[in-house]
């Protein structure tokens, strides 16, 4: 059953007036857009093509990478139109599948983030027996639990904001199509659907959020009760990098999602928008390769000056032959 529409497209304005730093906030766009993919991208290929990453932990951040690009790929299209023209034109449906894949991927960040806190916590909880839990055929499962639950929870959500009339305003005030924005134009009572999101939002954000601060006491706990301050630092450092990646997106995403109608503000939802479109695809990749023992030693060999490190080599034999010769 489809909702009767009397208006065709919505209307994306963003910002209210950026014409005079048009060209500034492009490039700008660009760069970061390129940054961001080129970033998560390197980050896939390093573990891909990485025999010693090839574990659980690894598995997880190429699947965070993948998550990444697919949030940036989607809404980034939008912020470059709105840029150049100042809006963005959409089509009703094409509004709904953009809000439909941004909620999702944002989901299954927010499962996949609890499942590298979970791991992260047998690792230092569980040390002895955590290769006999987690093996990459469980991880494999978790992924696929993860992009199963994280496609399917705003299914609904979508379904009743898509069955809504709109038959009024169509500008959106945000960078993209979201459901706070798309209620506040619909012509009928919304209530139930401001419900709906609400309650999509406390479960996927506050009640997982828990489960992370409960993973963190107990590792927290445990690390405190280690004998040395060489293993703590080691301890601490196994999460450290998941930690700082969780406090970004749960940084944004409970104050993007979590808004009844009546607190909506939409100069709010632009800045927090930002930040999960910009700040965490952005930072992730780095955090991940500056933090990442395992990582930085692969990049050191890749990026080995390989002609000097012969050329070396060749000497070495030379000046060895010379001497044995001389003998």
């Amino acid at each position: 059953m489809k909702n009767n529409l009397s208006i065709s497209e919505f209307i994306i304005v963003g910002f209210s007036d950026i014409s005079h730093y048009q060209n500034l906030i492009f490039t700008l766009l660009l760069l970061l857009f390129f940054i961001i993919i080129a970033g998560n991208v390197f980050v896939l290929l390093v573990i891909v093509f990485n025999s010693r990453l090839q574990i659980p932990m690894y598995l997880y951040i190429c699947t965070l990478s993948v998550i990444e690009i697919g949030i940036v790929a989607t809404v980034y299209p939008t912020f470059f139109t709105i840029v150049l023209k100042g809006k963005a034109h959409i089509s009703l449906n094409c509004c709904f599948i953009q809000m439909y894949i941004i909620h999702s991927l944002v989901i299954t960040e927010n499962y996949l983030l609890n499942v590298m806190a979970y791991d992260r916590y047998l690792a230092i909880c569980k040390a002895l027996r955590y290769h006999i839990i987690t093996t990459l055929r469980s991880c494999k499962i978790l992924i696929f639990a993860c992009l199963t639950l994280g496609f399917l929870t705003p299914l609904a959500l979508v379904t009743m904001v898509y069955r809504l009339p709109f038959c009024g305003p169509n500008k959106i005030k945000h960078l993209f199509c979201d459901s706070s924005p798309l209620l506040t134009l619909a012509c009928a009572n919304s209530d139930i659907n401001v419900i709906m999101d609400f309650s999509v939002s406390y479960f996927t954000i506050i009640l997982t959020s828990f489960f992370i601060i409960w993973t963190y006491t107990n590792i927290l706990a445990t690390i405190l009760k280690m004998k040395t301050s060489e293993e703590r630092k080691k301890a601490f450092s196994t999460c450290a990098s998941h930690l700082i990646i969780s406090l970004l997106y749960y940084g944004s995403a409970a104050f993007m999602y979590i808004q009844l109608q009546a607190d909506y503000s939409p100069e709010y939802d632009l800045a927090t928008a930002i930040h999960q479109t910009v700040l965490t695809p952005l930072l992730s990749p780095l955090v991940y390769c500056f933090r990442n023992k395992e990582i930085k030693n692969f990049l050191k060999r890749l990026f080995q000056p390989k002609m000097l490190f012969n050329k070396n080599i060749n000497i070495a034999v030379l000046f060895e032959r010379k001497i044995s010769h001389d003998l």
